[in-house]
């Protein structure tokens, strides 16, 4: 686990679940947690009101509510000769209201010296996934656990853990490419089409061979195209917000808010065509007979069949050797998606970046017959015991070769 990109964000966490006292709303506007003496491990020993805190409650796709407020760590029974009691208070707020016994809490301390507590939905997608971040267990129950987080080297799951942090709304530093000057005399300062682009990350990572290391060279361009993106997108915000937000009646807040949604839905949209771009090269480098986004029945293009669209359309062709392949960055609820794609074919292959979806997503997909794929560096998200079923890229142009 990127143990430097963590450090960058936090220096310690405590998780645990939150108990039924806890989450009681009947009870006054300030609360406290228990089970907290531990947490000296992370706060020390002295007073600290009003510490800085940022509330963060993490549900489902595209539900996370953020609220400030503060935290307060104190010694109730100072000076007593036997006993020390610590407390460890927070106030009412929107993020605490939607919290329920049994969910996760992480009560993060960062670098700046302000806290974060994360609230999760028990069980779920995102509570694995912090979990993994931060190297704790989701088995716990009401007693915290308490990690101190290390700077250290970034490693192979280095993908994941940008992933998590941006899914907190944080954005790690990212690291420079060296390739700018480059980008902005090729493009003449436009960003170019995703496949156009695509190419470009790959061409700055002659070293990385698909056909040795599939799993491997999809992260590393996934990776590349992301940092340089980032790079290139960065130079094309300065440059708009130097031209400023005015009309004619002063500052223009509708213009800076359609602006900032343009280059959120931007982000979006270019990483699943990125992650399609990556894909088609490791087919062409494997080998391996496909066809992109052709259409099947009732207008769907699901976005890879293998081993290509005539014969899926070729009814004498044994439909138990043809193969699809959907392609979706993040699974989320969306992965249902491709289930009604390609009727020719019941079992249905997804490729995935997303680290940690939870076991009853797992299980559910099982049931439907849908196979999960994603890079092998990012099995070790996900719990021992999904991970026998899950199918690494190159395992997956093994079985599509032996269907061939």
């Amino acid at each position: 686990m990127a143990q430097g990109l963590l450090a960058q964000s936090f220096s310690g966490v405590a998780v645990k679940r939150l108990s039924a006292v806890e989450v009681d709303r009947r009870r006054s506007h300030q609360h406290e947690f228990n089970g907290v003496s531990s947490l000296k491990l992370i706060l020390g020993v002295d007073d600290r009101k009003q510490i800085p805190t940022r509330f963060l409650w993490l549900g489902g796709e595209q539900e996370a509510i953020s609220e400030d407020g503060f935290l307060s760590w104190y010694e109730s029974r100072p000076g007593h000769p036997t006993r020390s009691e610590y407390r460890l208070y927070f106030p009412t707020t929107t993020v605490s209201e939607l919290a329920s016994e049994g969910d996760m809490v992480f009560i993060a301390t960062c670098p700046d010296h302000s806290m974060m507590v994360i609230i999760t939905p028990a069980h779920s997608t995102i509570e694995n996934q912090i979990a993994w971040l931060f190297g704790v267990q989701n088995q716990l129950e009401l007693a915290f656990e308490i990690k101190k987080i290390q700077p250290g080297v970034s490693g192979e799951t280095e993908f994941a853990v940008r992933y998590i942090l941006e899914e907190l709304g944080l954005e790690p530093e990212e690291p420079e490419t060296g390739h700018f000057d480059e980008m902005l005399a090729r493009f003449d300062g436009v960003l170019p089409t995703t496949r156009v682009f695509s190419e470009f990350a790959r061409s700055t990572l002659k070293e990385v061979s698909a056909k040795e290391d599939p799993d491997l060279a999809l992260i590393s361009w996934m990776e590349r195209e992301e940092a340089l993106f980032r790079r290139f997108e960065r130079y094309l915000v300065e440059d708009r917000l130097k031209e400023g937000f005015v009309n004619a009646d002063g500052a223009d807040v509708d213009g800076f808010l359609k602006f900032s949604l343009s280059v959120q839905n931007r982000r979006k949209s270019r990483v699943g065509l990125a992650l399609e771009n990556h894909l088609e090269e490791v087919f062409h480098q494997q080998g391996v007979h496909h066809a992109r986004g052709a259409m099947t029945e009732n207008r769907s293009k699901p976005d890879f069949l293998f081993p290509g669209i005539s014969e899926y359309h070729d009814v004498s062709f044994p439909h138990g050797l043809l193969t699809m392949l959907g392609s979706k960055s993040t699974c989320k609820d969306r992965w249902r998606q491709v289930l009604p794609e390609a009727d020719r074919i019941s079992q249905k292959h997804l490729f995935t970046l997303e680290p940690g979806i939870s076991e009853h997503q797992t299980a559910e997909m099982r049931v439907q017959n849908l196979q999960l794929v994603l890079p092998k560096s990012l099995h070790s998200t996900y719990r021992l015991t999904q991970q026998s079923w899950l199918m690494s890229l190159q395992d997956f142009i093994g079985l599509v070769k032996d269907r061939e």
